[in-house]
């Protein structure tokens, strides 16, 4: 007897297929026969699954033994440069509280800087300005050069009784003269409006200058003082058809990162005239006099004295 044929069979398996989806997806009548044919399946899932345990515990077995002590010696000495790299973050932290303690964020050191903090930024995305906790009583000045750790930072241009405000470098309408530290090469550094570069100006397409140069203050415009870290080449651009190259400075200053400035008392900047006695270059002590000295010094006077009257006296005899 003959059967359907074999399209017929694929229709009407088909068929029951999309069935069976459409009433597992609607209903939950297949529910509890999916859950007895799982546990028909779940005995085949494990005996597929026995090779590849098997594998791994054979390759666990037979690791060899140099091996495990190769990894436990580095795994030992990770640790222990792990410890090590603790114990400094933890000496490091003490030094920066000591630090701390020490300048105590207001004291001059060396009467030659004023250490400030950071309190305010200015919101206006087309400037560059920050606010910091020193200010005219202080003895900051207008012009006075701001630098962070890393390098230069900006000049204050706002003075208010206990705050001042510090124009950025990378300011646009900020400009500084600097140089190339390799070759003394000098340009005037501008700002863009962003913090991550700065740009040379007036830099001739042929100059002797290249990425990775140190650009610092040169110190021409009697404001920033001299060999202050500026920033550092990024990219140099040449244009046949221009005569000047683009040449854009990576800042050395963190300027969104830093916290504790520092105002820059100078001869190139000025004192300001809050700050009359301030004394940058002690003036040596004056020479004490030698006692043996005086009574010579007297001496002198005396004969001085004597040959004045001598001298009176022969005038009136020739008289």
């Amino acid at each position: 007897m003959k059967g359907p044929s074999l399209g017929v069979r694929l229709i009407v398996l088909t068929v029951l297929s999309i069935a069976l989806m459409v009433v597992d997806a609607r209903f939950d009548a297949l529910k509890p026969l999916r859950s007895q044919l799982g546990l028909f399946v779940s005995p085949l899932y494990y005996a597929a699954e026995l090779p590849v345990r098997g594998w791994d515990t054979v390759t666990e077995l037979t690791s060899s033994r140099a091996q495990l002590i190769a990894d436990n010696e580095r795994l030992r000495a990770e640790a222990l440069l792990t410890q090590r790299k603790l114990q400094k973050l933890a000496t490091l932290t003490e030094q920066n509280v000591r630090l701390r303690e020490l300048l105590n964020s207001s004291s001059l050191v060396d009467e030659r800087v004023l250490v400030a903090e950071l309190i305010g930024v200015d919101p206006n995305p087309f400037t560059q300005r920050i606010l910091i906790d020193k200010g005219e009583n202080d003895g900051v000045f207008l012009g006075q050069p701001v630098l962070d750790a890393t390098g230069l930072m900006g000049q204050v241009v706002e003075v208010l009784p206990y705050s001042a405000r510090v124009l950025m470098i990378t300011d646009a309408s900020h400009s500084l003269p600097v140089q190339v530290n390799r070759n003394g090469l000098r340009a005037i550094a501008s700002g863009t409006g962003r913090n991550e570069w700065l740009e040379l100006r007036y830099v001739g397409d042929t100059a002797d200058i290249r990425e990775g140069d140190i650009v610092v203050s040169s110190g021409l415009g009697q404001r920033f003082p001299a060999g202050y870290p500026v920033g550092r080449v990024q990219s140099v651009v040449r244009h046949p058809s221009q005569s000047f190259a683009e040449v854009r400075v990576a800042p050395s200053a963190q300027l969104n990162r830093s916290r504790y400035l520092l105002l820059v008392f100078s001869p190139e900047s000025g004192y300001g005239d809050v700050l009359p006695a301030l004394d940058l270059t002690p003036e040596a002590p004056a020479p004490e006099a030698e006692p043996a000295a005086e009574p010579a010094a007297a001496a002198d006077a005396a004969a001085s004295d004597s040959a004045a009257e001598a001298t009176a006296e022969e005038a009136d005899d020739a008289q």
